[in-house]
């Protein structure tokens, strides 16, 4: 069973192991200078939880913390983004989450990136309708070298 709900400062130390797994920040690519900077992340995340224009939960997966999705704003548009514990991947979990999140989340356009070789998180995109619209290249502080971002958008 898959959850969303209010995120919790318990989450925090969650998402925090997360974020030092480096498969998921290859994969993300557009991740932390230093993931294991516990300062940086909880500044990062007191700014995100301290926004009134961010939507954001913590994805609970029978009971576990997995990850967290939100929506902000980049240039007036939201943006979709989600993080989830690579012991979780290839589970559907990220696939639910993020259709509970898109019907909770109505805006429309609403954009997502990833990295072009990010093929599970594009196929969860374009199974909810996001289309590539646009692409990008920006330095990966991940990968150490410059990268292939689409851009994709909901309608």
């Amino acid at each position: 069973m898959i959850e969303l709900r209010a995120v919790v400062p318990a989450d925090l130390d969650e998402f925090f192991s997360h974020q030092l797994d480096p498969s998921a920040n290859h994969m993300a690519a557009f991740a932390a200078k230093n993931p294991s900077d516990r300062g940086v992340f909880d500044h990062h995340w007191q700014t995100i939880l301290n926004d009134p224009s961010v939507t954001v939960r913590t994805i609970v997966a029978d009971g576990d913390v997995v990850g967290g999705i939100m929506a902000y704003r980049d240039g007036g548009v939201p943006e979709i983004s989600y993080w989830i514990d690579t012991d979780r991947w290839g589970q559907g979990i990220t696939t639910k989450a993020v259709g509970q999140f898109l019907e909770e989340f109505s805006e429309r356009p609403i954009r997502a990136r990833a990295v072009a070789d990010n093929a599970g998180s594009i196929a969860i995109l374009e199974k909810y309708g996001f289309t590539v619209v646009g692409e990008a290249q920006g330095f990966s502080n991940a990968r150490g070298a410059v990268v292939r971002e689409l851009e994709l958008e909901l309608r």
